[in-house]
């Protein structure tokens, strides 16, 4: 769609020809040397051109004054310039950025800070800026919830439903897909199939699709069975011309009108493998410090955790989750406070964020697993990555030739081999493709010890978890229910929080305002604010008993 590629045939019709296609790649590409501001305005490429010219022709004018052929040539190219500047709204620029930068979540105090000195969420929502100021008939987003943390993901779906432009989504990001998506076009086996609705809608209609088609494809079946036996026992003779008819119609359908049986892709299963029970009480933290010389990640903070918990650890990107995970495994220390493994039987199994990225490129497939599998038999150890979807003529090609989504299954298999009591996941669906992620989600359902993960994932987190944690202001708070529990709780916080907001305001002493709002609109966005909040609230609730989640 985007010209990048070329078709092998057919062709890629647009509405007009001067269509405007807006894409925002995986790995977005921003300046880290920029300021905001430059970088905002390196979406208008030619209105820049055209600006740097001006000012460099509005110099040498000044500087020709003795001059005056010289000068004379200048002046044609500065009125040809500002023609130039006039059609292409260059006067427009300064005023499209000041009010995208506010909606984006930026403050004009931002526009003076380089690039660098942002997380790659915010990084994000400046390449989405930069896209959405060419004012674009179409916006392709290709993994856009990529390395992003839950606020920052949830923030890009409100900011992309509000947007009046088309879109086509790529994602593994079953919740953002819900969220945004009225049509879902999957792709298999070389064919496209478009179903109306978001992402759990097209889960029921696929499946009322394939029984169909399956029914369909059974009822033809039969049919060309029976017109088979049919021919066979008419044969040749006084009855050849209803033979005749019947090898037409059998013709017919095997060619003609054809059903195709529908193909339903094998769901694979895996289990982790488990050594025993543990203890009741598997991690301890107590009054944890610790933090780096810029920043204070946890402050005397507490937390218990015991047998059979599967855990979602949250919060916004840097907040220090990662690093909990490698606290409770004993890989940084605290600076303060303690963290204590449970006595007995407690055996942690440690999935790291970057494991796939850690893997031997020299190795094959197989080696990669036979090198951590001692006590496993070769078969059994093809049967793992057989069911990981690595087919046989996999086993021998070399990790340096798999694909991302590849090395994360193959990752996966050589964690898999160790038993464990406890597992200790860091962002475990990340490159994930969605029937690995489902098989996950079966995997960790279905094993009995205790489950502590990092993720950003809602889909995955509603899946399997049964308590939360949140990390937020270096302390860790807990929530005793699933994510929908925290949903609704967090909610009742922040509309606990405007309702103090609201008053305060009240209580305060009355001084002149500075802004031009009445007293009836300012009421009339507190109102707004509070109904904004009761509709999220009351959203959150219907999630909770939703079909889908379950």
């Amino acid at each position: 769609m985007t010209g990048l590629e070329e078709p092998d045939s057919g062709n890629v019709i647009k509405a007009k020809a001067n269509m405007k296609i807006a894409f925002l790649s995986q790995e977005f590409e921003v300046s880290m040397s920029r300021t905001v501001k430059e970088e905002f305005m390196s979406a208008f490429k030619e209105e820049m051109e055209i600006a740097e010219r001006l000012e460099k022709v509005q110099k040498a004018i000044e500087g020709s004054v003795e001059d005056l052929e010289l000068m004379g040539r200048l002046l044609d190219e500065f009125d040809l310039l500002q023609r130039r500047a006039q059609a292409v709204d260059l006067d427009e620029v300064d005023a499209k950025i000041s009010k995208l930068m506010p909606e984006l979540g930026f403050s004009p105090e931002d526009s003076d800070r380089l690039v660098a000195s942002f997380s790659g969420g915010w990084q994000m929502r400046m390449s989405l800026g930069k896209i959405l100021l060419q004012d674009p008939d179409l916006l392709l987003l290709d993994e856009p919830t990529n390395h992003l943390d839950l606020d920052t993901i949830e923030w890009l779906e409100g900011y992309l439903q509000k947007q009046d432009v088309p879109m086509v989504i790529i994602s593994h990001d079953r919740a953002f897909l819900d969220q945004l998506c009225t049509k879902i076009v999957e792709t298999d086996m070389g064919v496209s199939r478009t179903f109306e609705g978001n992402y759990s809608q097209y889960i029921i209609s696929k499946a009322e699709w394939v029984e169909a088609q399956r029914a369909a494809w059974e009822k033809q079946q039969k049919e060309i069975e029976h017109t088979r036996e049919l021919i066979s026992r008419l044969g040749a003779g006084a009855n050849s011309g209803r033979a005749s008819s019947a090898e037409k119609k059998l013709e017919r359908l095997q060619e003609e009108d054809q059903i195709e049986k529908p193909f339903e892709r094998k769901q694979m299963k895996i289990r982790f493998p488990e050594r025993g029970r543990s203890g009741r009480s598997v991690v301890a933290i107590n009054n944890l410090e610790f933090g780096f010389e810029d920043k204070v990640l946890f402050n005397k903070t507490d937390l218990m955790i015991e047998r059979g918990e599967k855990i979602a650890i949250i919060g916004p990107n840097g907040c220090g989750k990662s690093t909990l995970l490698k606290l409770i495994m004993g890989l940084e220390k605290p600076t303060g406070g303690q963290i204590m493994i449970g006595e007995h039987n407690v055996l942690p199994n440690y999935f790291e964020q970057n494991q796939a990225e850690a893997l031997d490129l020299d190795k094959t497939v197989i080696q990669t697993v036979e090198e951590v599998a001692e006590d496993w038999r070769l078969d059994d150890i093809k049967g793992l990555l057989g069911r990981c979807n690595f087919k046989a003529d996999m086993l021998d090609r070399k990790v340096s030739l798999l694909s991302g989504g590849e090395k994360a299954r193959l990752a996966f298999c050589k964690f898999m081999v160790k038993p464990s009591t406890l597992l200790v996941l860091d962002e475990p669906t990340n490159h994930l493709d969605i029937p690995s992620k489902e098989m996950l989600e079966e995997a960790i359902s279905e094993y009995s010890g205790t489950v502590i993960t990092v993720s950003h994932d809602r889909y995955f987190i509603k899946q399997i978890v049964n308590r939360v944690v949140e990390v937020k202001d270096d302390k860790l708070q807990d929530y005793a229910g699933d994510y929908n529990y925290y949903l609704e709780k967090n909610l009742d916080a922040r509309e606990k929080d405007l309702e103090r907001e609201a008053e305060l305001e009240d209580k305060a002493p009355k001084v002149k305002a500075k802004s031009k709002m009445s007293k009836a609109e300012k009421e009339a966005r507190k109102k707004q604010k509070m109904k904004a909040f009761q509709a999220a609230k009351q959203k959150s609730k219907g999630l909770k008993n939703s079909k889908r989640w379950n």
